[in-house]
């Protein structure tokens, strides 16, 4: 059945996180009939350092303590404030999620930084970016991997009889690190491309802890449409691809060679998140839906997918992105709901 997520970001400081994780639940759950809710733990980065998503992930490092750096996160000797900090944030956040979703037996979706774009952001303790250092990325993949096995049994543990648990790894720097495109620390160089066969291996560890942990692993690419192959080669059940990075004005969501890829993903069951921009709004009409659900199904349809796979797509929003207060969250996930619905209806009348 067709479906609505999101990737876990929500306006809101201290003290907002009970009233943030009863919107998401409430609201999905208000969804038009035949359109599956799959509500998602919600993180309020404007609370500040740790609450990001990059020390919200590092924070789950099993063994790898990380400390606030010139240029952002980075590893440490030993354990400080910034990742006590991160932490409590995330204790907040079970501690809302387990008032909020008290009886609930269905799904849940959680974010975390998949390992390549954590090595990409993360710094050394002493030097570059993890990414330069092959064993270092090597143990930040299976650290991640721990972290995430904890991170999951800690959210079971929050809400007992909980459903199905979906992780979703974002990856959005998967294409930059395949394509040897990031700055080494002095910004003079370029850091070396990394093989598609080393992009599979450092996604295994953390895609089987997932599966470890008795939860479905969906891989979030972002625009970067060249990381479905590894993906798909590393186990993951879905890819997620920013559909309104695609195409032109004229052909909205529409590239051949990435839809080819989500063809051949398709095949193997292995289905697609499709994240969506906001719907242009008609001062006449209201939010201009359709050009969104074509989005969507005419790229699926020229492609020569069935109409009828439409009904295991996904839908959430493009993340990187600023939508400003609680309101205009809440009205993306009531239109995405809207298009969920007619996707349905196509796949329904197939």
């Amino acid at each position: 059945m067709t479906a609505v997520s999101g990737h876990g970001p929500w306006p809101g400081r201290e003290r907002d996180e009970l009233e943030a994780q009863q919107m998401v639940l409430g609201d999905l759950a208000e969804l038009p009939t035949g359109v599956d809710p799959l509500p998602f733990l919600t993180q309020l980065a404007d609370r500040g350092p740790g609450a990001d998503a990059v020390g919200r992930t590092a924070a789950l490092l099993a063994g790898l303590p990380v400390e606030l750096g010139p240029h952002g996160w980075k590893l440490a000797d030993h354990e400080g404030m910034d990742q006590r900090r991160a932490d409590a944030f995330l204790r907040e956040d079970l501690g809302a999620l387990a008032i909020a979703a008290h009886g609930h037996t269905g799904p849940l979706t959680l974010e975390v930084v998949g390992p390549w774009t954590l090595a990409a952001t993360l710094w050394s303790a002493r030097g570059d970016r993890v990414l330069a250092d092959a064993g270092a990325r090597r143990e930040i993949a299976e650290s991640l991997a721990e972290g995430v096995r904890a991170h999951v049994a800690a959210v079971r543990e929050q809400v007992p009889g909980l459903g199905d648990v979906v992780v979703q790894l974002a990856e959005p720097q998967l294409g930059a690190v395949h394509a040897g495109v990031l700055p080494t620390f002095s910004g003079y160089a370029r850091l070396r491309a990394v093989p598609g066969p080393d992009l599979v291996e450092g996604l295994r560890p953390v895609v089987d802890a997932v599966h470890d942990a008795g939860a479905t692993a969906v891989l979030h690419l972002g625009a970067t449409w060249s990381g479905i192959a590894p993906a798909v080669l590393a186990g993951a059940d879905a890819v997620g691809l920013d559909l309104g990075a695609l195409g032109s004005a004229n052909t909205p969501g529409w590239d051949e060679r990435a839809w080819e890829l989500v063809a051949r993903a398709a095949e193997k069951d292995v289905r697609l998140w499709a994240g969506l921009p906001p719907a242009q709004v008609s001062q006449c009409a209201g939010p201009m839906l359709g050009e969104l659900v074509r989005t969507v199904a005419e790229p699926w349809r020229r492609i020569g997918l069935p109409a009828s796979g439409l009904d295991a797509v996904t839908l959430l929003a493009s993340p990187r992105r600023t939508l400003t207060g609680t309101d205009a969250h809440r009205a993306e996930l009531a239109n995405l709901g809207r298009i969920a619905e007619a996707l349905a209806e196509r796949a329904a009348g197939a």
